[in-house]
């Protein structure tokens, strides 16, 4: 019996762990990004940013009219047609305050919630992969995704708008016209400001996830949370409190179009939406940690 002991011990850590297991080596972020490209969402999404660029494409050219002609109000829909380049901005400008807010809503909150609504959060778990770990690749693959996605809305855009309307200068409302190659370093700008911005409700998302089962509960929700700072950041009676909202600079990134830059606005955003990030973040690896997976 010692002896049966004794040979057991050589396959057991101090820490009860079989010989040879190695957290670290549980779970790799690869293997969770090749899980989550497959699902059929991911791909729906991808999908839906080659074809946006496309169809607005269609609906510029073909949606000309006198209406148009004479609106008077200046913006980036007036000079969308002008270079790949302006179309591009147009795009942005277009799925800033919604559509791309739905998209990461979608990448982040349904990551921890689908896994217990189809009961395998729990087998996941017992393989087994520490929590944290399993939280922090969810997180890691929804952020690789998300910026992916955005990417890749910028560069159809770039490309078809270019194919479209000729790879010229970007045409400013003001009528200031920026180079290719500063304007592309512009917009490198603008994605990477763009991508920090809406990673504030990607990560309300990936709290939200940890708290429900329900996967819509958990988009819908978070989708739902910027809609109403939306709302009341038109409220003017609120005064300087509308500044501190998660959305409060969401547009920040059109200030990259003016000569020379003024980019105030956009620190303060970026410093607003880590602080968020964090802060969300934080939230849902603490509730993870404390939750009973039953599921």
């Amino acid at each position: 019996m010692s002896a049966t002991r004794a040979g057991d011990t050589g396959h057991v850590q101090p820490t009860g762990a079989v010989a040879g297991y190695r957290p670290e080596r549980t779970l790799r972020l690869s293997v969770e990004l090749r899980r989550q490209f497959k699902r059929r969402r991911t791909l729906g999404v991808f999908a839906l940013m080659v074809a946006l660029p496309l169809l607005l494409i269609a609906a510029l050219q073909l949606g000309a009219s006198e209406e148009a002609a004479e609106n008077t109000r200046i913006n980036l829909v007036d000079v969308a047609t002008a270079s790949g380049l302006n179309f591009t901005l147009f795009v942005l400008f277009a799925t800033t305050g919604f559509f791309l807010v739905v998209v990461y809503a979608l990448l982040f909150g349904d990551t921890v919630a689908v896994e217990a609504q189809w009961g395998s959060l729990r087998y996941a778990l017992a393989t087994p992969v520490p929590r944290m770990r399993l939280l922090r690749q969810k997180w890691l693959a929804a952020l690789v995704l998300s910026v992916a996605a955005l990417l890749t809305l910028a560069a159809v855009a770039v490309v078809a708008g270019g194919i479209a309307f000729g790879f010229g200068d970007i045409q400013t409302p003001v009528g200031v016209s920026i180079g290719q190659g500063e304007g592309m370093l512009r917009l490198a700008g603008m994605l990477g400001y763009l991508a920090v911005h809406l990673l504030v409700v990607g990560a309300l998302a990936f709290w939200f996830s940890t708290i429900t089962d329900a996967p819509l509960a958990a988009v819908g929700g978070a989708v739902f949370t910027m809609f109403v700072f939306a709302i009341l950041d038109q409220v003017e009676q609120l005064g300087s409190i509308r500044d501190w909202f998660p959305t409060a600079e969401e547009f920040a990134w059109t200030d990259l179009l003016q000569t020379p830059v003024d980019s105030g606005d956009m620190f303060r955003g970026v410093i607003q939406s880590l602080v968020y990030i964090a802060i969300f973040t934080a939230l849902g690896f603490r509730h993870f940690s404390r939750r009973d997976v039953t599921s």
